[in-house]
């Protein structure tokens, strides 16, 4: 999933204040798996902005909405009847979410409430960690299923690169060495010789350096 973390509020309250009615709106996938802009967020932030705004004497007319998805223009699309009401968009998605209520609504201003971090997995509650960058051509078949361009902090496609300690990375003791997990993957599933097997220098074209990313399905495209 794609995770976030909400924006300090100071900055939120910077981006509103020249405005009196603003509409928050939340997503109900990825932002609400990691609480950070979900239903419950939308409200606690709503109350913050109206406590921090009475404090300076100044009232700011707060319209609380939560689509299902908001990268999904069917679904902002549903912000319509709302948006003629309000000064401006405050939005908890991710950056996609941001830019989709933005193109659709190019009259108003838009602004992020949160900041995208990575696509990533659950370590345990209140925690997760990234997982995946997406490189545009998975490696992972090669690897026992362990990412080497987002777990390995130098992402090494051949590692080890000498400088892990117990298992874990020299730039960071906190961080498992990719490398060390892959061996050990491949040692569980009793595929050892494989690690030795030499990884081809990384396309990287189909990666973010090419530029904005898209996929066509021309069996779904209409």
């Amino acid at each position: 999933m794609i995770t976030a973390e909400r924006k300090p509020l100071e900055e939120i309250i910077e981006y509103v204040r020249p405005f009196g009615k603003i509409l928050l709106v939340g997503c109900n996938e990825c932002v609400t798996v990691c609480s950070a802009g979900g239903r419950k967020e939308v409200g606690l932030l709503s109350s913050a902005l109206q406590m921090a705004f009475m404090k300076e004497g100044k009232m700011l007319e707060i319209k609380e909405m939560t689509l299902e998805r908001q990268c999904d223009p069917e679904y902002v699309e549903e912000l319509s009847g709302h948006i003629n009401q309000v000064d401006a968009v405050l939005s908890m998605a991710c950056g996609c979410g941001v830019q989709e209520i933005a193109q659709r609504y190019r009259e108003k201003p838009v602004f992020p409430a949160v900041n995208t971090k990575f696509m990533g997995a659950s370590e345990r509650q209140g925690v997760w960690s990234e997982r995946c960058q997406g490189c545009g051509n998975c490696l992972l078949g090669l690897t026992g299923g362990i990412c080497p361009v987002a777990r390995c902090s130098k992402r090494l496609l051949n590692g080890p690169c000498g400088g892990s300690t117990k298992g874990k990375c020299e730039i960071n003791p906190e961080i498992d060495c990719a490398w060390q997990l892959i061996w050990d993957r491949l040692k569980a599933l009793g595929q050892e010789e494989r690690y030795s097997d030499i990884i081809p220098a990384k396309d990287w074209r189909p990666s973010r350096d090419g530029g904005p990313r898209k996929i066509i399905r021309e069996d779904l495209a209409s």
